[in-house]
């Protein structure tokens, strides 16, 4: 089913306006283009027509953004057809369908806007979920996050309040591990602190929730960091989002369920092996929101090696229809794999070379392309600075966290943009240090040298940008503790302030305490690679 509905607005042409459905044998229209559909949905429906496992989905296509009769008479008919291929129904009190609502530009802008999971769950269907999946686990931990991403996203309630709603009911003890007994209180103090930062109670009809998050959603294209970000790269500002609607499968079903992000090559070295995140029991946006600390892939392939070979073989076909490294998404749901999402990967210079040259030795693109994707690369853009001795003395980590983005920084902390951009405007070389890696800080990140963050995940959205921008990025550094109030930090032992040097070595995953000595080193054979490459097609 495809629908190109008319509006009174002309400047916004019919093949921006089509409402297209995703999954089953459905084909891709005509004037489908990423341009209409946003490269997510664009690309979700061709891993569909490929018969990879995609969740259904209809997309309203980017002439909707900004539009204000993007109301529920836009999308009826595709959720008609979504609850006819799933068999269930939205706000059915018996078989409840609970959705996702994603952006997704024509270009990629990694977690600059907004997603919402769990669409659909209330008082009422909350006791179908239970019945349908036999999991109250499951039912209050998708309710429970639900009213939190819900609150933030539609009604600006700070997410800070909805944290310490967690915080007061978990102590010590990591989210997962709480029971549905301890999920509900949550969930009920959830509420509470919606009706009393929003000054009305937490919607409890599931097609008022699919509005205002669709809506929401769109109104997002417009945020503070999309607006930066866009500025950054030199992006039209026109292009608008469109609004993907999509069937939730659920990572945090407990056993043999969790989600997932990756990349099918090392985005730092190029190197020919996966390179995931994965967390059980968990839904997507922990792994990518930047406020969780996830780990790599062996805890999935030890535990699931099916589905660790399942995905293998789905990223395999993803690279060579792609043509280049993808940054994927992905799901498991007691035991079952689905893709959520793929995108051509951001990388480092010296990553871009080693894949393209990859790539092209296998077969997968041609020379032609090879030269192009490495024409702008030379020995300078391809150096990997090491640390070496200072002053012939070991070198001795402060701390070890997960590598990002690889190279090796020496700056002062600074703990906030307004710090950054005072100590940048000095000359200074600045590492902007954070508790979470948050796309939030696009602007400070632009400014500074590196990022570190105590909490987030090689694969969180904050760091995917980092390593765009070129910036040695580490993250998920468990022995960082930051007090924003008396603008210290604490690295294991050694007190830290504001504005005191540290040294982040991307290459080895370590924090220095002061400023080291740095060589740089060519990787000689790679250049090597490029210059026979050139040889040959000049």
């Amino acid at each position: 089913m495809n629908h190109t509905m008319a509006t009174p607005a002309a400047d916004t042409s019919d093949a921006c306006r089509l409402i297209h459905f995703i999954g089953g044998a459905a084909a891709l229209p005509a004037n489908a283009s990423p341009a209409a559909l946003g490269f997510k949905a664009w690309n979700l429906a061709r891993m569909a027509a490929l018969g990879l496992p995609v969740p259904p989905a209809f997309v309203l296509g980017t002439g909707w953004c900004g539009q204000p009769e993007a109301t529920s008479w836009l999308w009826q008919r595709p959720l008609q057809e979504l609850e006819h291929a799933t068999g269930l129904g939205l706000g059915d009190i018996r078989r409840p369908l609970l959705l996702s609502v994603r952006s997704g530009a024509p270009v990629s802008m990694p977690g600059m806007m907004e997603t919402l999971l769990n669409i659909g769950l209330t008082e009422a269907t909350l006791p179908g979920m239970v019945r349908l999946t036999g999991h109250p686990r499951l039912a209050w931990d998708a309710y429970r996050r639900l009213i939190a991403g819900y609150g933030e996203v539609v009604a600006g309630i700070d997410s800070e309040h909805f944290e310490a709603d967690l915080d007061a009911v978990r102590e010590d003890r990591d989210e997962r591990e709480l029971d549905f007994a301890a999920l509900r209180e949550v969930a009920s103090r959830h509420l509470a602190t919606y009706a009393r930062e929003a000054g009305e109670a937490f919607p409890q009809d599931a097609q008022v929730q699919l509005r205002e998050a669709i809506a929401a959603v769109f109104a997002s294209w417009h945020s503070a960091k999309a607006h930066a970000y866009r500025e950054l790269h030199g992006l039209s500002h026109a292009m608008g989002t469109a609004v993907t609607v999509q069937r939730m499968v659920f990572g945090n079903a407990g056993g043999l369920s969790g989600s997932g992000v990756g990349f099918t090559r090392n985005p730092s070295s190029g190197e020919p092996l996966p390179w995931v995140d994965f967390l059980f029991n968990a839904q997507g946006e922990d792994v990518v929101s930047g406020r969780r600390s996830a780990h790599g892939h062996d805890e999935l392939a030890n535990v699931a090696p099916q589905v660790w070979e399942a995905l293998l073989q789905a990223t395999e076909q993803l690279e060579t229809t792609f043509g280049d490294m993808q940054d994927f998404e992905f799901t498991v749901q007691n035991g079952e794999l689905f893709l959520l999402q793929t995108r051509t990967g951001k990388r480092t210079p010296q990553a871009a070379a080693r894949i393209a040259l990859d790539l092209g030795e296998q077969g997968v693109i041609a020379p032609e392309v090879v030269l192009e994707r490495t024409r702008e690369l030379d020995a300078r853009a391809l150096a990997l600075r090491v640390v070496a001795n200072t002053g012939g003395q070991p070198l001795t980590p402060l701390a070890r966290a997960a590598s990002a983005a690889s190279g090796v920084v020496c700056g002062e902390i600074a703990l906030d943009e307004a710090q950054v951009r005072a100590r940048k405007a000095a000359g200074a070389r600045v590492v902007l240090v954070r508790r979470d890696a948050e796309t939030a800080d696009i602007a400070a990140l632009d400014l500074a040298d590196g990022l570190l963050t105590q909490r987030g995940a090689r694969t969180s959205h904050a760091a995917v940008v980092a390593r765009q921008l070129g910036k040695v990025c580490l993250v998920g550094c468990e022995g960082l503790v930051i007090d924003e109030h008396s603008r210290t930090l604490s690295i294991g032992s050694l007190a830290l302030h504001e504005g005191d040097t540290i040294t982040l070595d991307g290459n080895q995953a370590v924090v220095y305490a002061g400023t080291t000595h740095v060589v740089e080193q060519v990787p000689e054979e790679l250049l090597e690679r490029l210059e026979r490459l050139r040889r040959s097609c000049g």
